[in-house]
C-alpha cells in the first residue's frame, strides 16, 4: 500500500468553516457536529464490531474511514478525526482502557502527588502518538479536499481529572481535592500535561490538521476562582504556544476552537484567552454570549442535542431561532455537545440541512 506523506494535499474545495472561524464573509453558515462519527451511524458500528476501542484509534487505516463515513452521508462543512482524548495519557505511560456501557477506565488512577512519579517525564510526542499523526495524514488525501480537518485534544484540566479519578465522575472530587489540598502538585501536573499537549497539537498541524478543537470537557465542576487558576491559565498557554511554534515551523496559521462545556461563567476570559472560536454548550443564550464576548471571536454551537429527538419541522424551527440569536457572522453552527448512540441519523441529516437552507435565506435577506 502507498504510504502518502503530509504534503501535496488535494486542494480545499470547501473553506467556508474556516472562513467563518476567521469571521470572514460565507455564503452559508458552517456546520458540523462533534461525535459526527459515532455509534449513531450503523456502518461506524459495523466497522468498530468486536474491535477494542483503543485498538481502532491506533489504526490510521480504521481513524480515516470512520472520519469520512458521516461525509458520505451529510453535507457536513468540516471532518474531526476519529481519536479520543485519553490517547494523551496513554502516551505519558497509563493504562486506559475502554469498558462497554461504562466508558474509559484507569485501572491504576493517580492517588497522592507522588504517583506522578509514575508518569514518563519525557514523552516523545512524535513516536507516541505517530498514529494520530498518520491517520490525519491519511484522511487529508482521503477526504479529496471536500472540508477541512479538524484536529483534537482534551485540555490538562480535563485530562488530569480523568487520571486522578479513574473514568468519568459526576463530583470530580477526587481531582479537586488535589486542587485544594496539593496546588503546587497540580499546577506541576497540569503544566506536564501542556507541554504534551503543544507538542501533540503542533504534530496534528504538521500532519496536515487545518483547524485545532481544544476540549475542556469539566468546566462545569469548577468554581470561577478555580477556573482562573487552574484551567484557563493553561488553556491560553496552549493557544499562545502552539501559534508561536506553529510560525516557527513554517507552517501556516490554523483557527483554534476552546470547548469549556458549562464554563458559561468564564465566556469574557475564553474569548480573551487566545483562540479564533469559542464552543458553546446549550446553557448559554446566543444573543447573550455575542454581547459576552463583544465580536472578539468567532462562536460555535449550541443546541442542545436532545433536540434532535424532536420532528424534523420542529427542528428547523430550533435551528432558526438559533441562526437568528448568532447572526451569521463569525458562526459555526454544532450542538452544544457530542452526538449521542441512539440517535436517528435521518434527523442530523435534517440538523445539517437546516443550517444550510435557514443560513441561505438570512444572508439573502441582507
Amino acid at each position: 500500500m502507498e504510504v502518502l506523506g503530509p504534503k501535496d494535499f488535494p486542494e480545499l474545495k470547501n473553506d467556508t468553516f474556516l472562513r467563518a472561524a476567521r469571521g470572514e464573509e460565507i455564503e452559508h453558515i458552517p456546520v458540523w457536529c462533534m461525535r459526527q462519527a459515532g455509534r449513531y451511524l450503523s456502518e461506524f458500528r459495523e466497522l468498530r464490531a468486536g474491535k477494542d476501542f483503543f485498538e481502532t484509534c491506533r489504526s490510521p487505516e480504521a481513524c480515516c474511514e470512520l472520519t469520512l463515513q458521516p461525509l458520505r452521508r451529510f453535507p457536513f462543512d468540516a471532518a474531526i478525526i476519529f481519536s479520543d482524548i485519553l490517547v494523551v495519557p496513554q502516551a505519558m505511560g497509563m493504562e486506559v482502557q475502554m469498558s462497554p456501557g461504562k466508558g474509559p477506565t484507569f485501572p491504576e488512577p493517580l492517588k497522592e502527588p507522588e504517583d506522578l512519579q509514575r508518569l514518563k517525564t519525557k514523552v516523545d510526542v512524535s513516536s507516541e502518538l505517530d498514529y494520530v499523526f498518520k491517520a490525519i495524514t491519511l484522511t487529508r488525501h482521503r477526504i479529496e479536499g471536500k472540508v477541512p480537518l479538524i484536529g483534537f485534544t482534551g485540555a490538562p484540566w480535563t485530562l488530569m481529572s480523568y487520571m486522578i479519578e479513574g473514568g468519568g465522575s459526576t463530583t470530580h472530587s477526587k481531582a479537586k481535592r488535589w486542587l485544594y489540598r496539593y496546588p503546587e502538585a497540580s499546577h506541576k501536573f497540569l503544566s506536564q500535561l501542556t507541554d504534551v499537549i503543544v507538542e501533540y497539537l503542533l504534530g496534528q498541524v504538521k500532519a496536515g490538521a487545518q483547524a485545532l478543537q481544544v476540549f475542556e470537557s469539566h468546566t462545569g465542576c469548577l468554581g470561577p476562582v478555580e477556573f482562573k487558576e487552574f484551567s484557563l491559565p493553561y488553556l491560553r498557554d496552549i493557544a499562545r504556544r502552539v501559534k508561536d511554534k506553529i510560525k516557527e515551523s513554517g507552517l501556516d496559521n490554523v483557527p483554534m476552537i476552546v470547548f469549556a462545556k458549562d464554563g458559561h461563567y468564564g465566556l469574557e476570559d475564553l474569548s480573551e484567552s487566545g483562540y479564533e472560536v469559542v464552543g458553546l454548550d446549550w446553557t448559554i443564550d446566543p444573543r447573550s454570549a455575542r454581547i459576552r464576548t463583544g465580536g472578539k471571536v468567532s462562536l460555535q454551537g449550541n443546541m442542545d442535542p436532545c433536540a434532535l429527538y424532536s420532528t424534523k419541522e420542529r427542528i428547523s424551527e430550533i435551528v432558526k431561532r438559533m441562526l437568528e440569536g448568532f447572526g451569521t457572522k463569525g458562526y459555526i453552527a454544532n450542538l452544544g455537545h457530542g452526538l449521542y448512540p441512539d440517535m436517528d441519523p435521518e434527523n442530523v441529516g435534517a440538523f445539517v440541512e437546516a443550517v444550510h437552507t435557514h443560513s441561505r435565506q438570512l444572508l439573502n435577506c441582507k
